[in-house]
C-alpha cells in the first residue's frame, strides 16, 4: 500500500478541505495542540477522498496555529496546516516551532504505543 498524498484545496468559513488520494479510505485524525480535533470527516471523490477539518474558533486568533493530519492507526504523518493570524509573519520561527511541537507529539504517542505491552 502506498502513502496516501494530501493536497490542500480551500479554506473558507472555518473549514480547512483538501485532497487525500489513497488506494482504500484512510483513518485520519486531526490534531491540533495535541488534542484530537472533533467533527472530521470525509467524502468520496474520483480516485480520492475529501478531508474536511473544521477549525476551531480558539484556532482563529492572532499567533501561529498549527494542525498536524495523520494515520489515527499509525500515527505516520500524512499532512499539516497553519493559520497565521495578527502580527506574526509568514517565515516566523514561531511557525516552524510549533510545528515541530506537534509532530513530537506525534512520535511521543507512536513511541508509547510501540512500548507498550501487547495482549
Amino acid at each position: 500500500m502506498t502513502q496516501p498524498t494530501l493536497t490542500p484545496t480551500l479554506f473558507e468559513n472555518g473549514i480547512w478541505r483538501g485532497y487525500l488520494q489513497a488506494d482504500t479510505e484512510p483513518h485520519v485524525e486531526v490534531r491540533y495542540m495535541g488534542q484530537a480535533l472533533e467533527g472530521v470527516f470525509m467524502t468520496g471523490t474520483d480516485g480520492g477522498w475529501e478531508l474536511s477539518v473544521p477549525v476551531p474558533s480558539t484556532a482563529i486568533a492572532d499567533g501561529v496555529h498549527c494542525f498536524v493530519i495523520a494515520d489515527a492507526n499509525t500515527s505516520q504523518k500524512i499532512g499539516e496546516f497553519t493559520i497565521i493570524a495578527g502580527a506574526s509573519a509568514a517565515d516566523d520561527l514561531r511557525t516552524e516551532i510549533a510545528l515541530l511541537r506537534g509532530e513530537l507529539d506525534l512520535l511521543k504517542r507512536a513511541f508509547r504505543r510501540s512500548q507498550a505491552p501487547s495482549d
